[in-house]
């Protein structure tokens, strides 16, 4: 084999490696550079930080009483969403946030969902396993530090938040975080692509024998408001 032959040989495989690692940084700027994607159906009322916000250092617990903080998943775009039992509109959005984080979660991507409730996990360990809600990564906000720090004024509330631990927006109300709008969303917060799960996620149908009244409200128009979280969090000290 001749010198250039042998040359060729030797370059070629780094050539081939260089024009895919090429091409897929390509489609990752287009992904980005597209812009956010618009804000419509469950989406429409998530609205963007003006400028990112680093997010609070209060610390939340689990159901084993060890503590964390928004800092210890740094790297991955986060979900938290705050919610009670308490909460009819909080209560049916859970289930998609079950479907999102069963679909998604990973080195990526996490949902972390915190109860406002005042008695903790005396209340919502059970109510959980009642509903079969238990795979969501649940946490307690001891009184309310961390919706307080988010400035959260109803439940329920999401609030995204970027690899660095920045909020890149909200949305306060019920939605399906689990629909076609949300993914998008999600997407272009993650500055990859996801493929597009919401026509094979998992279903999760409540169990309306075992809800309480109010999850039958409108959802649209019954929120809890910062008054509530406050009085709240001063019976919990």
């Amino acid at each position: 084999m001749g010198r250039s032959a042998r040359f060729a040989t030797v370059l070629g495989p780094a050539l081939a490696l260089a024009v895919i690692a090429l091409a897929g940084w390509s489609l990752l700027s287009a992904e980005n550079e597209r812009g956010p994607p618009p804000l419509t159906g469950w989406m429409q009322n998530f609205i963007y930080a003006p400028s990112p916000s680093k997010g609070s250092a209060a610390q939340f617990v689990d159901r084993g009483g060890t503590s964390y903080t928004l800092e210890e998943f740094r790297g991955k775009v986060v979900l938290v969403n705050f919610w009670a039992t308490w909460c009819g509109p909080c209560i049916r959005e859970l289930p998609s946030l079950v479907r999102l984080h069963a679909a998604l979660a990973g080195e990526d991507f996490i949902v972390l969902a915190l109860s406002q409730d005042r008695n903790g996990w005396a209340v919502s360990t059970p109510f959980l396993a009642k509903q079969g809600l238990g795979d969501l990564p649940i946490f307690h906000d001891p009184s309310s530090a961390f919706a307080r720090d988010a400035k959260v004024q109803a439940l329920p509330s999401t609030v995204l938040y970027d690899r660095d631990g920045a909020a890149i927006g909200r949305l306060t109300g019920h939605a399906e975080w689990d629909s076609e709008e949300a993914i998008e969303l999600l997407r272009h917060a993650n500055g990859r692509c996801f493929r597009s799960f919401s026509s094979r996620l998992p279903k999760l149908p409540l169990r309306a024998d075992r809800l309480p009244r109010s999850v039958f409200f409108r959802s649209s128009s019954t929120f809890w408001n910062s008054s509530r979280l406050a009085m709240l969090a001063t019976r919990s000290r």
